[in-house]
């Protein structure tokens, strides 16, 4: 039985409620010794906090999108087949242009917001770098199967989860397709294809997004072997102008890392609720030496880097959680990088997906102005208007859009 599927809610639900009417019923009928009068009665009660707690949990889960299955709650999926010693490029000396096409098969996506606004496709996908095999999600936009866009490319944004966090956050709890697919029709966006691959690969541990031998290619596997399948078989734009990646709390840390180590990949990072030093996260296997540490560590690459990147970033964060580490980047960031902070209030909610979900639309706002998108772009479709400011809707969307900052925000009763 599925973790996340509606029978097993529905069955604690059952079990729940027999929980409570058992001990109602039996509480005074039990008999035998005192002893085992005693023992049948805590059993009860047992057996109605563990369910109780069970429900609380799965309802947690199923609002978060943590665990996507039984593997990843107990620790025994492994997703790495191989970590091979792919070298400072990630590439292990493959001549990636070389390498054959990936021809995959994809079905519908199955959970919460899967079937949405033209629905997600699924894959599993046997990583030719990495080593890494696993579920990769694809979301393409409106636009994708109109005839007006028969030989368009589209853009790409890589979303990522949190640690720990499903592949389909990004579809379920945080709406990306509901809130976009409407801004995406009118021309206010850019349609993005918008793909999600897995990033808990080893049991129990955050693979930081890095590579490393032995363990796992974590960054190879989101920025060779993902990249390349989209682009394979679907009508995406190619690396890296056409590139982006945007996650939130580990994600965000994820993207800003991965932006900022290949230019040659991604054109522009969202980081949502970030941090910089991997140590941040104690289960992450990229906060293990501080060789490790410094390898990915965005504002480490940023300040250590011969020639700085040209690449986007927008960092959102709350004080003591996210907007400290984007001010670290945004001082030390020279031409042609460029830093946007958003600050967030700390009255705007606490590190959690109802911080982020309202700040998808500004940020995809961003991305369609820095990825060469802007007004002429996004007007080239049917019907469609110029881009328009947000219109926030609501407080939440308001703050994350940069409306606020920390001279106003500390104003806020």
């Amino acid at each position: 039985m599925s973790l996340t599927g509606t029978p097993f809610l529905y069955t604690l639900v059952v079990l729940c409620v027999v929980a409570v009417v058992l001990p109602l019923v039996l509480w005074s009928r039990v008999r035998g010794p005192k002893v085992v009068r005693g023992a049948v009665r805590m059993l009860m009660l047992a057996f109605a906090q563990g369910t109780a707690v069970a429900l609380v949990f799965t309802l947690v889960n199923n609002s978060n999108q943590l665990y996507d299955n039984w593997g990843d709650l107990l620790g025994t999926s492994d997703h790495v087949q191989q970590a091979a010693d792919l070298g400072a490029s990630g590439t292990g000396g493959i001549a990636l242009e070389k390498l054959p096409k990936v021809k995959q098969v994809f079905k519908p996506g199955r959970g919460p917001g899967m079937r949405a606004e033209g629905g997600v496709l699924t894959t599993q996908l046997k990583g030719r770098v990495s080593g890494v095999h696993a579920e990769v999600n694809v979301w393409l936009p409106p636009q994708y199967h109109e005839p007006a866009y028969r030989n368009h490319r589209f853009p790409v944004v890589e979303v990522l989860p949190g640690y720990p966090g499903s592949s389909k956050a990004w579809y379920g709890t945080m709406d990306a397709p509901e809130q976009l697919a409407p801004l995406m029709r009118s021309g206010q966006i850019e349609p993005f294809i918008i793909v999600s691959a897995r990033t808990t690969l080893l049991p129990g541990k955050d693979t930081g997004c890095a590579n490393i031998p032995g363990k796992v290619n974590a960054d190879s596997w989101l920025s060779i072997d993902v990249p390349k399948m989209v682009m394979d078989n679907f009508r995406a734009q190619a690396a890296p102008d056409g590139w982006a990646v945007a996650g939130y709390s580990a994600g965000a840390h994820c993207a800003a890392k991965l932006a900022v180590a290949h230019p040659d990949r991604y054109r522009a990072a969202v980081s949502m609720s970030g941090y910089n030093d991997p140590i941040a996260v104690p289960q992450s296997l990229a906060g293990k030496t501080p060789a490790l540490r410094d390898a990915n560590n965005p504002y480490v690459l940023l300040r250590d880097s011969r020639v700085p990147p040209r690449v986007a970033l927008y960092l959102s964060g709350q004080p003591k959680d996210g907007y400290e580490a984007a001010m670290a980047l945004k001082r030390i960031a020279k031409a042609p990088t460029t830093v946007n902070v958003v600050f967030v209030p700390a009255d705007a909610g606490g590190h959690t997906m109802a911080l982020w979900k309202p700040q998808v639309v500004p940020a995809f706002r961003w991305l369609t102005e820095v990825m060469g998108g802007g007004e002429h772009r996004a007007c080239t479709g049917p019907g469609a208007t110029p881009l328009a400011p947000s219109t926030g809707g609501s407080r939440h969307a308001e703050l994350a859009s940069g409306s606020a900052s920390p001279a106003t925000g500390a104003r806020r009763p």
